[in-house]
């Protein structure tokens, strides 16, 4: 894993983790990645300081802190080990859910209104989209671990 601090056009910034550099291009080549506080999906990497570790972070032959871990782009073994429990979690969630991509609002809505019938879906909705069908009283949760459509290798 690795840690990015990130920026989007409006000036917020926030910290991004990745499995790889490639891991980022691909989420941003596909519109995955969005502001956290104003929704804005121009995102790119923010100028970090680099990470340099102390002395005694480096010598005695222990492992690293969590915070020198995390400085280098190394996630610590806890965190690791929290996100899998997650992602597994979520996994298991999604088994009865159906993929509805794009149309994730129209769905949701369809099935909120009674013109289709009640089932499990996850899919793609913009912050505006989200926070209309909240607005209407239609239940929608983001998902915590990003999830990639069915017809695209993880």
């Amino acid at each position: 894993m690795i840690v990015f601090d990130l920026s989007c056009s409006e000036g917020h910034r926030f910290e991004g983790w990745f499995g790889s550099s490639n891991d980022f291009a691909r989420q941003k080549e596909q519109g995955l990645l969005e502001c956290p506080t104003c929704g804005c999906d121009a995102i790119g990497k923010a100028p970090m300081a680099p990470a340099v570790p102390s002395k005694r972070e480096t010598g005695g032959g222990e492992a690293a802190s969590p915070t020198a871990q995390m400085a280098t782009g190394e996630m610590p073994k806890a965190v690791k080990q929290a996100l899998a429990t997650l992602a597994k979690a979520q996994a298991k969630a999604l088994e009865s859910s159906t993929w509805v991509g794009d149309k994730f609002a129209e769905k949701a809505r369809e099935m909120h209104y009674g013109e289709a019938d009640e089932t499990p879906i996850h899919g793609r909705a913009t912050r505006d989209e989200a926070e209309e069908m909240v607005a209407e009283g239609i239940a929608v949760a983001p998902l915590l671990v990003p999830v990639a459509p069915p017809d695209e290798l993880n």
